[in-house]
């Protein structure tokens, strides 16, 4: 009997080892460590923006003791819903969100929030107030006059230019197409012959810009609202032998300070986002800590413009 005794606690005695080793193997294993998880949630990583601020969200967030749960949605305002709603269910701390629509994530912010989670926006805002704990973006409007105004200069305030758009759903895109137009309006010589929405991507850009070059071929400029449009417009010019365009994009990624040194794209936007990132963390964990960031809700990083006097300044997104 005391044999039958024994041999059944050392079952249970197992059995309980067993579920702590899987517990373990998550970030939420338990009920101590749930509240130290923090949601990283971004668009894809096949656009290196978005690694860099999910890595720099990351770094951070474990420098300062949290586990992380590390997600893309790649653009799925669905997909997002169910990694938003996969963070609820595993008790996380908060959630750093890249958003899926400015109107569409609306839903999605306010359901976390109304479950106990706060959402720090990152790079992207949402078309309300009130839901999210932080909005952090980049300077867009500031950023892109910076940009337009070396656009005006490089291109000596005349001749006909291509402008380049973001995703329709991104606010961020009308915004940078504002701060353009509110610089090279001013210069009536300053003809745009063609404004067409690339999806922020280099092969649609690629193609709409080839497009653009049969119907255009006498241009002799490309705004572009994103760094990856700009190389898919380079691309397409390369292609077609018209080396002299001047291109200016929006970012400051690597590929494109790389093509600036080289003489080929001719400036970019620099948007701090790995600077950005890491301030989200901070201010999640002052929230968790005290109850507030100590900021307002929206929040604006000004942009850095590169161009090939000071390329060799900046590495990832940000000064050397």
């Amino acid at each position: 009997m005391l044999r039958r005794t024994l041999s059944l606690l050392s079952l249970l005695i197992l059995i309980s080892w067993a579920f702590a080793a899987c517990g373990s193997t998550q970030a939420t294993g338990s009920a101590s460590s749930a509240k130290k998880l923090i949601a990283i949630i971004t668009p894809a990583y096949d656009n290196i923006f978005f690694k860099a601020e999910a890595d720099a969200a990351n770094a951070r967030a474990k420098a300062l003791g949290y586990d992380t749960l590390v997600v893309t949605h790649d653009d799925d305002v669905n997909k997002q819903n169910q990694l938003i709603d996969t963070a609820i269910a595993r008790h996380a701390a908060a959630i750093i969100l890249d958003n899926a629509g400015a109107d569409a994530s609306v839903a999605a912010v306010r359901k976390a929030k109304n479950a106990g989670v706060p959402v720090f926006l990152i790079d992207r805002e949402i078309n309300a107030t009130g839901i999210a704990a932080a909005q952090i973006v980049s300077n867009n409007y500031q950023g892109a006059t910076l940009g337009a105004q070396e656009f005006v200069k490089l291109l000596h305030e005349k001749g006909n230019y291509v402008e380049l758009l973001g995703k329709q759903s991104d606010n961020n895109a009308a915004i940078r197409s504002r701060g353009y137009h509110d610089v090279i309006d001013q210069y009536p010589q300053l003809k745009m012959v063609a404004q067409q929405s690339a999806n922020w991507d280099q092969t649609e850009a690629f193609q709409k810009m080839q497009t653009i070059l049969q119907a255009h071929p006498d241009i002799q400029g490309v705004i572009s609202g994103n760094d990856t449009m700009a190389l898919g417009a380079w691309a397409a010019l390369q292609a077609a032998h018209k080396t002299n365009v001047v291109v200016v994009g929006f970012d400051g990624t690597p590929e494109v300070i790389a093509s600036i040194k080289q003489g080929g794209i001719k400036a970019t936007v620099l948007q701090p986002i790995v600077h950005i990132a890491q301030l989200a963390v901070d201010e999640v964990d002052k929230y968790l800590k005290t109850g507030s960031t100590g900021q307002p809700e929206k929040q604006s990083i000004d942009c850095v413009l590169v161009t090939a006097q000071n390329a060799d300044q900046f590495g990832i997104f940000g000064p050397k």
